[in-house]
C-alpha cells in the first residue's frame, strides 16, 4: 500500500479525532485492540477479532493486548504487544508503510500498558473485561462513539484503495469457487477453493462464507458447508456470499450461478440487470430507504415476468407481497466492518432513524452522500417458512403456487456489488474487478 496515501489518510483522521475530542470534552483516547477469549471449560481460545475502533486508527488486525493512545494534537502512540513466547506466533515490530506515522512502544506483557495510560480527561474505546482498576478513562462515551461512527461513513482515498484491493482478492476467489461448482465440488470443497484462491484463512475472512447449493440458497446466512457431493444430474444452483480483507477493510460480494441453461439461469440474468439498475440509482441526495422501495418494485417486476404472481409489480409492493420473496434490506454501509456503523444514525451527535415498519431489516436509513461506500444486494428467494405463512393469508390467491414449487429446489438468487459513491459518479468496484 502507498506510504503517502496512508500518511494523508491519517492526517485526515487526526483532524477528525481532534475535532471530536474537543467537541466531547476529552483530551485523550485510549483504544484497546482487545484480548483473546478462552472457550468455556477449555484451555483453547476463540478466534481473535480486533476492536474495530482500534483498526480504525492503525491497520493492525491480529494482535491482541495492543493499544493506541491518541492525545489531541499529538502523534498517535502505538503500544504493540510482543511477548517472549515459544507457544505462539509473535509478530515482528512494525516496519511497514504505516509505521512512521506512530510513536511505537513494544509491550512484553499486557500489564506493561498501564505505565502509558492516563485516565484524566480520557475516554476509553473497547471491551473493559480484565481491565478493572486500570487507568483507562471513561468507557465508550455515547456521544464520542456517535461522532466517530458518523465520520466513518466518509471514506478517504486510502480507505477506498483498501476496499478496491479487498474486492480484487474476493473476485479472484469467487471465480475459483464458481469453477469448483462447475466441477461438481461439495459446499465444503468449494469453500476450500475460495480460501485457497483468496490466500486468506477462515479467521481472516470478514464473515463466515455463505456457500449454498440448490435449496440451501434460500437460507440467507447458510454457513453449514456440507461435505457431501451432489450428483451432477441433481445440481441446480449455487449461491456464494463471501468477502476478503485488506488492512482491516472488507469486501462483501454475492453471486448466484445456474448449473445449466433454463428458467433459473434466465432469472439470475434478469436479477443481475435489475441490480445494476439499482447501482445506477445510488447517488448523492438519494434516500437509501427510497432506493430500497425501488428494489421491491424491481422484485415485483421479476415475480410478474417469471409468472410467479398474478398481481402487478406495484400491487405486490403495496401489499408487501414482495416481502415474502425478498425479506432483507437492499444493502448497508461497508468499510472496517461488513455491516459498517452509523446506518440508522440521525446525526453526528447521535439519534436513531429506524427503518420503516414494512422493511424492518433495512440496515441503512441515511441519505446517500459522496465518499460513502455501500453494498447493493437485491435477492429473490423461495423460503419455506415464509411461503407457508403467505399461504395462510388472503395474498395466497395472488401467487402461482405451481411456479413456486418448480423454483423452490433452486433456493433463490442474490447479486451483490460494492459501490463507492463519488460526487459525480458511482464506482462499482466489484464489477471493475471482474472486468480486469
Amino acid at each position: 500500500m502507498d506510504k503517502q496515501l496512508f500518511a494523508e489518510h491519517l492526517a485526515t483522521l487526526r483532524e477528525r479525532y481532534d475535532d471530536i475530542l474537543e467537541q466531547t470534552g476529552f483530551d485523550t483516547l485510549n483504544v484497546f485492540s482487545g484480548r483473546p477469549k478462552v472457550q468455556f471449560l477449555d484451555d483453547n481460545y476463540y478466534p481473535f477479532r480486533c476492536n474495530p475502533q482500534f483498526k480504525a486508527l492503525v491497520p493492525v488486525t491480529d494482535n491482541p493486548h495492543s493499544w493506541i493512545i491518541y492525545r489531541r494534537g499529538q502523534k498517535p502512540r502505538l503500544l504493540f504487544y510482543r511477548p517472549v513466547d515459544f507457544w505462539h506466533y509473535v509478530p515482528p515490530a512494525p516496519r511497514t508503510f504505516w509505521s512512521d506515522q506512530y510513536d511505537i512502544d513494544l509491550l512484553n506483557s499486557p500489564a506493561d500498558a498501564k505505565a502509558f495510560l492516563q485516565s484524566e480527561n480520557a475516554a476509553f474505546l473497547g471491551e473493559t473485561d480484565g481491565l478493572e482498576g486500570w487507568p483507562i478513562g471513561i468507557p465508550n462515551p455515547e456521544e464520542l462513539l456517535a461522532r466517530l461512527h458518523w465520520s466513518r461513513a466518509y471514506k478517504t482515498p486510502y480507505e477506498m484503495a483498501c476496499l478496491r484491493e479487498a474486492n480484487r482478492i474476493a473476485v479472484r476467489a469467487h471465480r475459483a469457487a464458481e469453477a469448483a461448482f462447475r466441477d461438481g465440488a461439495s459446499e465444503f470443497e468449494i469453500n476450500l477453493s475460495y480460501l485457497r484462491a483468496a490466500g486468506q484463512g477462515e479467521n481472516q475472512m470478514p464473515y463466515g462464507n455463505i456457500v449454498g447449493l440448490n435449496e440451501h440458497a434460500a437460507i440467507l446466512h447458510y454457513t453449514h458447508l456440507s461435505g457431501q457431493r451432489i450428483p451432477e444430474s441433481e445440481l441446480k444452483s449455487f449461491l456464494i456470499d463471501a468477502g476478503a480483507d485488506c488492512n482491516g477493510y472488507c469486501a462483501d460480494i454475492t453471486r448466484s450461478h445456474a448449473f445449466r441453461d433454463g428458467e433459473y439461469a434466465e432469472l439470475v440474468a434478469a436479477m443481475d440487470a435489475k441490480e445494476q439498475e439499482l447501482v445506477a440509482g445510488l447517488r448523492p441526495g438519494v434516500a437509501y430507504g427510497e432506493l430500497h422501495r425501488q428494489c421491491h418494485l424491481k422484485i415485483g417486476q421479476l415475480l410478474q415476468q417469471f409468472g410467479i404472481i398474478r398481481t402487478s409489480a406495484e400491487g405486490a409492493v403495496e401489499s408487501n407481497l414482495t416481502g415474502t420473496f425478498m425479506p432483507h434490506g437492499l444493502g448497508h454501509f461497508l468499510g472496517l466492518q461488513v455491516h459498517d456503523v452509523g446506518g440508522h444514525q440521525t446525526a453526528a451527535t447521535g439519534g436513531i432513524t429506524p427503518p420503516p415498519a414494512e422493511y424492518p431489516f433495512l440496515r441503512t436509513t441515511r441519505t446517500v452522500e459522496a465518499n460513502q461506500v455501500f453494498t447493493i444486494e437485491p435477492g429473490l428467494y423461495f423460503i419455506d417458512p415464509l411461503l407457508a405463512a403467505l399461504r395462510e393469508t388472503d395474498l395466497a390467491a395472488e401467487v402461482y403456487w405451481d411456479k413456486v414449487d418448480a423454483l423452490r429446489p433452486f433456493g433463490g438468487v442474490r447479486i451483490e456489488d460494492n459501490v463507492i459513491v463519488h460526487g459525480d459518479r458511482t464506482e462499482n468496484i466489484t464489477r471493475d474487478c471482474y472486468a480486469e
